[in-house]
């Protein structure tokens, strides 16, 4: 069983988060993918960030019906700030002897990834799989890849090598840090709030069951 995890806020979750997921399910592949909503993020404030309830609902809702997507609350149902490598161990743990566990992020997250806590161990615990999601037409994927080669080999370690054949750089210690290509939607969380806010409909940027939700528990405004 191959199960990729895909963790963020998720405030609210929209389709730029499902189109990228799907893709690297069905792609690389993986038999599922868990959508892992944080509870309270390291790095982020959560000023105004829905309840974890209110996001882990917004995804059951927005994966209902996908087959290999689905909801996990394990971030939420654990205290204190939401470590990555506390997810990673007790996943581990709990799941079959022979599952295989694969973290999936944006290459901007993976780009912070020297920042995290205990983020060497994570290294030697869980493949990754980066995604590529330009910002502006002007950076280009293979800008992407250059830089995620040159922050491997710098601030990681400079014995991490790139395999084409198998899309990925590999390491004799580490775990492979696999490269992946997503469809880019222009899409944002802050961008959904603003709107929302401003009384502007975000039909068609998040599920309609998602924003069936938004509207009446009146989040966001």
């Amino acid at each position: 069983m191959r199960i990729g995890l895909f963790g963020g806020t998720f405030n609210p979750i929209h389709h730029g988060h499902l189109r990228a997921v799907l893709e690297v399910r069905e792609g690389f592949p993986l038999d599922e993918c868990y959508l892992i909503p944080v509870a309270v993020p390291p790095h982020k404030t959560t000023d105004d960030m829905a309840s974890g309830d209110k996001r882990l609902e917004m995804i059951r809702r927005a994966v209902s019906g996908h087959s290999g997507l689905s909801a996990c609350d394990v971030e939420l149902k654990r205290s204190g700030p939401s470590y990555t490598i506390d997810t990673v161990k007790y996943l581990k743990n709990s799941l079959a002897e022979d599952t295989q566990l694969f973290l999936i992020l944006g290459i901007d997250a993976f780009l912070e990834i020297d920042t995290w806590k205990s983020y060497r161990e994570l290294l030697q615990t869980v493949p990754f799989i980066v995604i590529a999601r330009p910002d502006n037409e002007s950076c280009s994927e293979t800008e992407h890849w250059r830089t995620l080669k040159e922050f491997l080999r710098t601030r990681i370690s400079a014995d991490y090598c790139y395999s084409a054949s198998k899309a990925c750089f590999s390491h004799h210690q580490l775990q492979q840090v696999f490269t992946y290509s997503v469809t880019m939607l222009d899409i944002s969380s802050s961008k959904i709030r603003e709107m929302i806010r401003n009384g502007c409909s975000v039909r068609f940027l998040v599920p309609d069951k998602v924003e069936a939700l938004i509207k009446s528990k009146g989040l966001y405004l």
